[in-house]
């Protein structure tokens, strides 16, 4: 929440009419006008502070899937399980490749826009969600390219050792987390779909002999920490850079001394 700069308290007295004389509001309550000011500064303080925490939970499961590529690169039981799933997948079905995953991992992230542009309304408008969906895919392919240059992972079927960890993979992911963070509120079954779609190009990831299944776990984790991680630092940089300050006005009314007033407490 914005912090308050000042509060103005304007009290509008109703004239009361007794015989013999009139009232005005008194300046006691004025102060208690103040003193609501105040409190409100107080919640604002609050508020901020329990916003800015940082979601541990909502990091858990990523973390898990990343944990579990890096901890595959050197453990010889993951790298067994890795080799049996190749085998599954594509030694024993030898096919053809299908490289819609090149396409798919972009779907996600189109849905929001499309739904958008129906009228279907997510949480963020343009100019907000098209800086999110940016900042998620600069700290993935950040995080992605930098552990590729290290890891020196070979891919399945032997073109070059960037295999870990996918970056396809990251970014179907990253957009199936965009999909459902805009979308939650509207329908739990939007991010159910963004998922599928993310799930698919991991799949296909494989499918295509292209990444071991600890190169699409850890590409999943990156992704979905990644626009998490966006949705939870850009309401500071909003505040700072666009200085977004939200208008509150309440009014409340009293009555003291045989005087009804109404109380309106406006935050700039």
């Amino acid at each position: 929440m914005p912090l308050v700069k000042f509060v103005t308290v304007v009290t509008v007295s109703m004239l009361i009419f007794v015989p013999g004389r009139s009232q005005f509001i008194d300046s006691s309550t004025v102060s208690t006008y103040q003193t609501y000011g105040d409190s409100l500064k107080k919640v604002d303080w609050q508020a901020a502070k329990l916003q800015n925490r940082f979601p541990v939970k909502s990091f858990l499961i990523p973390a898990a899937l990343i944990t579990y590529g890096f901890t595959a690169l050197n453990n010889e039981g993951l790298k067994h399980w890795n080799n049996k799933v190749k085998e599954e997948i594509y030694l024993e079905h030898p096919h053809q490749k299908f490289p819609i995953d090149n396409f798919l991992q972009f779907a996600p992230a189109l849905t929001v826009y499309g739904l958008n542009a129906m009228g279907i309304k997510g949480k963020h408008n343009f100019r907000d969600r098209t800086m999110i969906y940016l900042m998620s895919n600069v700290i993935l392919n950040t995080t992605v390219f930098t552990v590729k240059k290290f890891s020196h992972q070979v891919r399945p079927d032997g073109s070059n050792n960037y295999s870990f960890p996918s970056g396809h993979t990251a970014v179907a992911f990253a957009s199936a987390e965009f999909l459902r963070q805009e979308y939650k509120d509207v329908s739990p079954w939007y991010g159910v779909a963004g998922y599928t779609m993310a799930a698919a190009t991991g799949y296909l990831r494989m499918y295509n002999n292209k990444h071991w299944l600890s190169d699409v776990a850890a590409g999943a984790g990156i992704g979905i920490a990644s626009t998490r991680l966006s949705y939870w630092i850009y309401p500071m940089i909003q505040r700072k850079i666009f200085k977004d300050k939200p208008v509150n006005t309440i009014i409340m009314p009293a009555y003291q001394d045989k005087v009804f007033s109404l109380g309106m407490v406006h935050r700039f």
